[in-house]
This record gives C-alpha cells, sequence and structure tokens, in this order.
C-alpha cells in the first residue's frame, strides 16, 4: 500500500456531532499516528494523544470504524502502531511496518 506523506491531501475521519476541542483532540492524534509513521515522536506524547483521543471516542466500534477510515484516507494503521508504541520502552518511537 502506497504510504502518503503528511502533505497528501487527504481528509480526517470525523463526527459532525464533535466539539471544536473534541475534533482538535482527534485531530492531534491522527497527526501524532502520521508523525510516528514518517519519522518519530516522543512515546508519551503519542500515548497521551491516544488518550485524549479515547475521551472523545470511548466506543470501541467507533474507535474501529474510526481507524478503518483513516488507513483508507492515509494509509496509516492506528492499531499496530498503538501496539508497537505500547510496547517499547524507547523514549522516542518510530513506527516501522
Amino acid at each position: 500500500m502506497k504510504m502518503p506523506k503528511h502533505s497528501d491531501n487527504y481528509q480526517y475521519p470525523l463526527d459532525e456531532t464533535w466539539t471544536t476541542a473534541d475534533i482538535i483532540k482527534v485531530t492531534t492524534f491522527y497527526q501524532a499516528i502520521e508523525a510516528a509513521n514518517e519519522s518519530s515522536i516522543a512515546t508519551a506524547e503519542l500515548l497521551a494523544a491516544y488518550d485524549d483521543f479515547k475521551t472523545v471516542v470511548p466506543a470501541k466500534s467507533e474507535e474501529k470504524r474510526l481507524s478503518r477510515d483513516y488507513e483508507a484516507a492515509s494509509g496509516y494503521r492506528i492499531y499496530q502502531t498503538m501496539q508497537a508504541a505500547r510496547a517499547t520502552n524507547k523514549q522516542r518511537f518510530q513506527y516501522r511496518d
């Protein structure tokens, strides 16, 4: 699968019922996933962004739907990225497929 770069033009999967603050949390998380896949990110920053994301999207089913939509748009896999981030003991994290 072609891995787009952050500059590629695609839309994040968002819910129109979310508040502006919720949209910022979710968008920040998507950007953290991109950073982990394109370069690197502080592991704690990625995990904190996921925690914020889960305050907006607490249901596993909605998380899976958004993850599928995000992967279709960006090429990045949230589940696999987060599993690897949780398993690392390094301060900085870079996901390698």
